[in-house]
Order: structure tokens, then sequence, then C-alpha cells
């Protein structure tokens, strides 16, 4: 947990969840949400939490393997990018659970320390860290 909360924000679902709005309480972003045609909904290009959740994790990912190379003095790529895919599926108690992927590409890194910085970035990453012990993530040099 932390031990100060330098940031946080809030947003808040309306509808029935997969089907409706989700919307940042400050107003400055607001979807609608639609289950994917594999879970039954009408999927397409709409928005659904999986793909709100990848987005996040990927940018957060990202940002924390910049912060790890920044703290160990390793110049990270200006086009270096994360690729994070979320499946979503019955697990076998009940309900449904996600399975995560990373792949990171880091152009012109030398492989040794491009595995160090993704090891780097995972540890220090809050996504990883949040669902550390509840999905069983690898990430992977692209």
């Amino acid at each position: 947990m932390p031990t100060k909360i330098l940031y946080s924000t809030s947003a808040t679902a309306t509808g029935g969840g997969r089907e409706g709005t989700s919307s940042l309480d400050d107003g400055s972003f607001t979807a609608s949400l639609v289950p994917p045609k594999e879970l039954g909904g009408a999927g397409g290009d709409a928005l659904n939490p999986e793909k709100l959740f990848a987005t996040g994790y990927a940018a957060c990912f990202l940002g924390a393997l910049r912060f790890y190379a920044g703290q160990n003095k390793i110049d990270v790529p200006d086009d270096a990018s994360v690729n994070v895919t979320v499946g979503i599926g019955p697990r076998e108690d009940l309900g449904f659970g996600l399975d995560v992927k990373i792949k990171v590409a880091l152009p012109g890194v030398e492989a040794a320390v491009a595995e160090d910085l993704i090891a780097g970035g995972h540890k220090v990453c809050p996504y990883s860290h949040a669902t550390k012990g509840s999905l069983d993530i690898t990430p992977e040099l692209a």
C-alpha cells in the first residue's frame, strides 16, 4: 500500500455496468461501454472494461519502466512501446477471470539491458503490484 497518496481520481459507472456509461467524476472523460460479442454484446469498436484496463496498464507500465530506467541512469529510446493484451473468461469456481500479457519493444537496447528494464518496470508498476498474486503476468521483450 502507498505510504502517502500523491494523486487520486474517481469514476462512476451507470447503466448495466458492462453496457452503460463510465465517466471520470471530474468530467474529463466519458465512455459508452458495450460488451464484446464474445460475451454476448454488440462488440465492434466500442469500449469495454478490458480495453480500458489494457490501455491504462500499457501506459502505466511504460511510465514505470522509464522511471526505473531513470533511477538507474539508462536511456530508453523515444520509440519504446508496451503492448498489453487483456483476455477474459470463466473461472472454475465462479465468475470471470482475466489473463494479461505484456510485450515490451525497446528498439536498439541490448537484450540484457532490456530484460533488466522490463523486470524493473514490472517491479515498480502500480498495476503490476496491484495484480500480483491474483494474475500470473510475465512481461516479455517483443
